[in-house]
């Protein structure tokens, strides 16, 4: 994969949040938006962890508790391990990824994505979720996973970059309709509500960078989940979302501006 397709001098979202929390896979001027940030909000890498940690927990408890054997990851992001597919196959290593992102560096840096257990599988879309048939009909999207079999749909810490206009609920409705019954759905959902102050200072600075952010409301977070079965304990701040006291990070409410749930789309 050529990098001459990676615009170097402009702010990702997807790089930020591998800066912030400790990565290596970005650029100046990434790092340049992601000192301005934590300067409005010295929580923000507090609250990028809490979310890291609710993905890990959410994906296990899909393999261990739910039984799901694929995962169709929206918004991948920078490859950080554990990553999806390193949390299902050390469950089962059966399971099987199809990681989706519209960032070329992703794209470039995702042979590390390859590298899972000989009995699973990983593939890679390069797609904007504003497209879901972009997605949906991708090559990659049908031969690794097995629609006759549940399916695992996470969607993390991406749709507050979908503004009104695109319809973000009917965009997740949309890639969740081809999926089984007992598939589900796992989504972090951002929110100002509990530091509209210091997350409103964030958003402005992502949306001076080219990045504009819509963050919802729990109302508008549950217009998401409509059609599914929440499970236990439903939508909460994603550090209170069945926390295994793995961490050893004090976090109050306060730091944290994502919502997280898991829910299962009936019969």
């Amino acid at each position: 994969m050529s990098t001459d397709r990676i615009d170097t001098d402009t702010a990702h979202s997807a790089r930020i949040y591998d800066y912030i929390i400790g990565g290596k896979d970005y650029y100046p001027a990434d790092q340049e938006a992601g000192d301005a940030m934590v300067r409005e909000w010295p929580a923000l890498p507090v609250h990028m962890r809490a979310n890291r940690d609710f993905m890990n927990r959410a994906v296990r408890f899909l393999a261990a508790e739910a039984g799901i054997r694929q995962f169709l990851d929206i918004g991948t992001g920078i490859p950080t391990s554990p990553n999806i597919h390193e949390i299902a196959q050390s469950v089962a290593p059966e399971s099987r990824v199809v990681y989706v992102d519209n960032d070329p560096l992703v794209l470039t840096l995702s042979q590390g994505l390859m590298s899972g257990t000989p009995e699973g599988g990983t593939a890679y879309i390069e797609a904007d979720m504003r497209d879901p048939a972009a997605v949906l009909d991708a090559p990659a999207f049908r031969e690794t996973l097995d629609l006759g079999e549940p399916v695992g749909l996470t969607v993390i810490a991406i749709v507050h970059f979908l503004l009104d206009e695109h319809d973000a609920v009917g965009i997740v409705r949309r890639l969740l309709e081809p999926l089984p019954a007992g598939s589900y759905l796992a989504m972090s959902i951002g929110t100002a509500e509990f530091a509209p102050d210091e997350v409103g200072r964030v958003a402005r600075e992502y949306a001076a960078r080219g990045m504009p952010m819509r963050l919802r409301t729990l109302d508008e977070a549950g217009d998401f989940f409509t059609d599914v079965d929440l499970v236990e304990p439903g939508i909460v701040q994603v550090h209170k979302w069945r926390p295994d006291g793995a961490g050893t990070e004090v976090v109050r409410d306060a730091d944290i501006a994502m919502y997280g749930a898991v829910a299962r789309k009936p019969s």
